[in-house]
């Protein structure tokens, strides 16, 4: 009996030595950073009492440059599963006060088992991700290690949600997990994401450029938008994790939960009404007409700083969780280009991978002209969209506000793109192209000949506004399934919802698309 105390005294020791990571010093160092610890990350995300640690005890193999002589349980990322919110998550932290949290081997199989585990239930996976990068004295080892973990991003893509947060450096081929995932969070300050470092930049290339301009959280998800959320503190940052699942399903084969709503189904905003402007070129919020009209005003949006011409997030609509899509007339007049066409196609596709329903709120003038489009592009950019919207089988509902000029007018989930339910305001313009260009193009010689050209061209503006701009004609030959009074706007989405949540389509039995990348 003596002897058995003595072991369970043993493994309780070693518990305590295996929480304490690299020690008390290095510890102390990581707070001093203003970075929180592993496993103080994975309390305050976790549901208090929920978290079931797996490899506590794992220690590397390795003997190169004296690494037999650096062994600490864990061996620098702390995994397993919890609750948040009560639903099962598994999650992955790495632990920077081990060996700076540089991936090897051993560290490589620990998450590579929790995001087995994750696909064997149908569960979401949550990487914090703190970590020097590659470890070097462990080599080639290291290097497969990335490989392993890629091809588990690559095979659970669209099965389960992959959620990373980059809570410090991200460096190297350590960023394509991150970038391979749903959704990356960064923290102002103290993360960072980029492939090649500040000293390699300046001898590559000779440009002088800090770590926060190279890669720091503003420039990920405002220029490059490789992050999709940037926040100032961990704690906002894990706040943030636990509010994105809340519209989330556990996998590809169920529906976000749905949440009990307060808020009347059948509330009318009169501000809708009187929202749009007699000017056509002149702009309005397209955040306050989102705000009227999903639940209680709440909305979660993705991609805040980066491509602003186009929103998109989450919502609910009588406690369904939903994505939305929205031109934003504030920016660039609400047209599509090269980036909000990328971003929206991502958001696309990832609520049609987890059944998540699309309401889009319509008002593009078209497409950004000009070479720095064409170059960079656009076409193919476009494109993405516009397979995003046509391949997507989910519930598609769409409400064209203003202006659905051209192209832009088909790629924005038309009747055409497969949309289910699609509605306009009577303030809808739906044509090939606006009033002034059209007169450009089809009464030229009329308004050239006329005594007064510029008289001409209005009373042809006017004449082609009352053909073409307006919702009618759309309505006549059945691409619009009504014209509704925008104060009733919700109602009619809410509505549209509920006759969709049965929904089934499916697409051409093909081995995988080849969406124009």
């Amino acid at each position: 009996m003596g002897q058995q105390l003595e072991k369970t005294r043993e493994l309780i020791a070693k518990r305590e030595e295996a929480r304490l990571g690299g020690g008390e010093k290095r510890i102390e160092a990581q707070h001093a950073k203003g970075k929180y610890t592993a496993r103080e990350r994975i309390a305050m995300l976790l549901d208090e009492g929920s978290f079931e640690e797996i490899d506590m005890f794992a220690l590397h193999r390795s003997t190169n440059f004296g690494l037999d002589k650096k062994k600490f349980f864990g061996d620098g990322v702390v995994v397993g599963s919890g609750t948040i919110d009560g639903r099962l998550v598994y999650i992955f932290a790495q632990d920077f006060t081990v060996l700076g949290g540089a991936l090897g081997e051993m560290l490589a199989q620990k998450i590579c088992k929790v995001m087995d585990l994750a696909m064997k239930v149908g569960a979401p996976v949550i990487g914090l991700n703190d970590s020097g990068g590659a470890r070097i004295q462990e080599g080639v080892n290291a290097l497969c290690g990335f490989g392993e973990i890629f091809e588990r991003n690559i095979l659970a893509s669209g099965v389960i949600p992959q959620i990373s947060g980059i809570f410090g450096p991200c460096a190297g081929g350590a960023v394509y997990s991150p970038a391979l995932t749903d959704f990356n969070i960064m923290v102002r300050g103290t993360s960072y994401m980029f492939l090649t470092g500040p000293k390699v930049v300046k001898t590559v290339t000779g440009e002088d450029v800090t770590q926060e301009e190279l890669g720091g959280a503003d420039i990920h998800a405002g220029k490059s938008g490789v992050a999709q959320f940037a926040v100032d503190t961990e704690e906002d940052g894990i706040q943030l994790i636990r509010r994105l699942l809340s519209y989330l399903p556990q996998n590809n084969m169920e529906e976000a939960p749905l949440v009990e709503c307060t808020d009347p189904v059948d509330r009318k905003e009169d501000l809708l009404n009187e929202i749009i402007p007699d000017e056509p070129n002149r702009p309005y919020d397209m955040y306050e007409v989102i705000g009227a009209v999903v639940d209680n005003g709440e909305f979660l949006e993705v991609h805040a700083d980066y491509a602003r011409n186009i929103i998109v997030g989450f919502a609910r609509f009588n406690g369904m969780s939903t994505g939305i899509v929205a031109n934003q007339p504030q920016v660039m007049a609400g047209s599509l280009d090269s980036n909000s066409s990328r971003k929206a196609a991502r958001f696309v596709r990832f609520c049609d991978a987890f059944n998540i329903p699309i309401v889009t709120l319509v008002d593009v003038p078209g497409f950004l002209p000009g070479t720095g489009q064409e170059y960079n592009a656009v076409i193919a950019h476009g494109a993405k969209l516009l397979y995003a919207y046509g391949e997507a089988t989910v519930p598609k509902v769409t409400v064209t506000l203003r202006k659905a000029y051209g192209g832009a007018y088909i790629v924005m989930g038309s009747k055409h793109m497969r949309s289910d339910l699609n509605y306009a305001w009577p303030s809808a313009e739906i044509a090939v192209m606006g009033p002034s260009g059209a007169v450009e193009v089809v009464f030229s010689k009329e308004v050239a000949a006329a005594e007064d050209p510029a008289k001409a061209a209005l009373e042809k503006e006017e004449e082609y506004r009352r053909a073409f701009a307006n919702p009618y004609t759309a309505a006549s030959y059945g691409y619009l399934d009504d014209v509704i009074e925008p104060r009733n706007t919700r109602f009619r989405i809410i509505r549209a919802l509920e006759q969709l949540r049965t929904k089934r389509q499916s697409l051409p039995a093909k081995k995988h698309d080849n969406l124009p990348l």
